[in-house]
């Protein structure tokens, strides 16, 4: 595992804007191994802020880590982007799944390598179990893909201000414990 830095990976970008109480905050797992990652990174987080109804509030460590499932591919690159949206669950899973179409994914098989793949981790107080759509993430607290990029959003980002958030969303679904982390937050 390596970690990575660029310019909008980890970053805060903090506005003060009108509250909204119908806005939530989410937490995007975004990945990728396909072409180049850092390049989809990048215009990922300004095609985001392109939408009237998300924020992008913050950006964590990109970590380098070995795939899973099907093994003979390149290794992952990997991150989380906090937003703020107004957008219902349901439709931020639409959105995405667009979004991830317009970047090039192709869903020929489990665990395939791909340009993009975006997780929705959290989404408010939203708990969830469907089909279509499990919140929080089924498998958040068994992938240091999405662990080690949170304890960095949480602990050495030098924001109070993102750890406060990210530490309320877990606080939302406190019985969810994060495996190796007791102290987290």
């Amino acid at each position: 595992m390596k970690i990575i830095k660029m310019p909008n990976f980890p970053k805060k970008f903090l506005k003060k804007a009108k509250k909204n109480p119908k806005t939530e905050f989410a937490l995007l797992g975004i990945g990728g191994n396909v072409g180049d990652v850092l390049r989809t990174f990048n215009k990922l987080e300004k095609h985001l802020n392109s939408y009237p109804d998300i924020r992008v509030v913050a950006t964590s460590i990109i970590l380098e880590n070995p795939p899973f499932g099907y093994t003979n591919q390149r290794d992952f690159l990997n991150s989380l982007i906090l937003i703020k949206t107004s957008l219902s669950s349901i439709r931020l899973l639409e959105r995405v799944l667009k979004i991830e179409d317009r970047f090039g994914r192709k869903r020929s098989f489990k665990d395939a390598p791909r340009t993009l793949d975006i997780d929705l981790i959290f989404h408010g107080r939203v708990r969830k179990r469907s089909k279509r759509l499990n919140l929080p993430h089924l498998h958040w607290r068994e992938r240091s893909s999405v662990l080690i990029p949170l304890k960095y959003m949480l602990k050495e980002s030098n924001s109070k201000k993102v750890a406060r958030l990210i530490y309320k969303l877990l606080m939302v679904h406190r019985n969810l414990k994060l495996k190796g982390y007791q102290n987290i937050g």
